[in-house]
């Protein structure tokens, strides 16, 4: 069966019909509300459908709500300014960006303008060759017609800000210190974890279990975004509610500097995380993946 999002999740499920049903199979999108030992899906027309994990098919999460593609790229476009490399250029409506190859999301080019194409590839591909970096484009859904499955699948999560009692256990500091570098334990220069274009960062920790990151940017329509990235907790100190406690604080320092929404980038694999977060009230607002610009060809545009 293929895995399912959380409960609360609004998905889209394919799936068998029994032996002999003209057409075989049938598909349900609604509110998911169990998976074991039938799932159940909530539909606004036809209550409440029940399916049984081995005739699934395929499974799709779905944003709660419809989204426009004008909001995923206003969301992009705060997230690339709240994680920017250390360099950066405009080339045709893309934003290139390069940190020395430290993280995918600073070394790679992603379409942010309307008039963003494919017509720059050749110039992408050489201003990466230029600084010894394989030319990776960070695609949102929805903003180019480019079919290449590509890797590193990744859900951005999304949720709305109130402002909640400051937590004393947690601290801040407006860059990576030697004991919050050792506890993030990655190899990413501070310079590339401060660097931030026109916004504000911080950094969280709590006694040394745990580390996060959050960035506040202003995209084109003016929200103001904060972003939560770079949480890890010490293995000595998992599952105690450490990364809760951390995400929780992050959300009340970017309510306190009048951030209207928060949104995390989390792996589609990453079921621990993903679990995290929508239990903080994130929802899927859009996915997106990273593609080498060379491999594209005329069949996979």
């Amino acid at each position: 069966m293929a895995s399912l999002p959380p409960v609360g999740s609004r998905v889209s499920i394919r799936y068998r019909l029994p032996a002999g049903t003209t057409p075989p199979m049938s598909d349900v999108i609604g509110e998911l509300l169990a998976q074991d030992p039938v799932i159940m899906v909530r539909t606004k027309s036809d209550g409440v459908v029940e399916v049984r994990p081995a005739d699934v098919v395929a499974v799709r999460e779905l944003s709660v709500v419809p989204v426009r593609t004008s909001e995923i790229r206003n969301l992009e476009h705060a997230a690339a300014l709240a994680w920017p490399g250390t360099e950066r250029s405009w080339h045709d409506g893309w934003l290139l960006r390069a940190a020395g190859g430290y993280t995918s999301r600073a070394n790679s080019a992603v379409p942010l303008d309307f008039s963003s194409s494919l017509t720059g590839l050749p110039a992408i591909v050489d201003w990466y060759a230029q600084r010894d970096l394989e030319p990776w484009l960070a695609l949102p859904e929805r903003l180019l017609p480019i079919r290449a499955d590509g890797i590193k699948h990744t859900r951005v999560m999304v949720t709305d800000i109130t402002a909640t009692e400051p937590d004393e256990a947690v601290t801040f500091l407006p860059s990576p210190d030697a004991a919050w570098l050792a506890c993030y334990q990655r190899d990413v220069p501070p310079e590339v974890l401060t660097a931030v274009v026109d916004g504000e960062v911080a950094f969280a920790s709590t006694a040394g279990a745990a580390v996060g990151r959050g960035a506040i940017t202003t995209a084109p329509d003016g929200t103001r975004w904060l972003g939560i990235s770079a949480v890890h907790v010490d293995a000595g100190h998992r599952r105690r509610g450490h990364a809760r406690r951390l995400c929780r604080a992050l959300l009340d320092w970017g309510a306190q500097r009048d951030a209207d929404r928060a949104y995390v980038q989390v792996l589609s694999d990453n079921s621990g995380a993903i679990t995290l977060y929508h239990s903080l009230g994130f929802r899927l607002h859009h996915h997106h993946r990273y593609v080498d610009a060379r491999s594209l060809s005329p069949r996979t545009l």
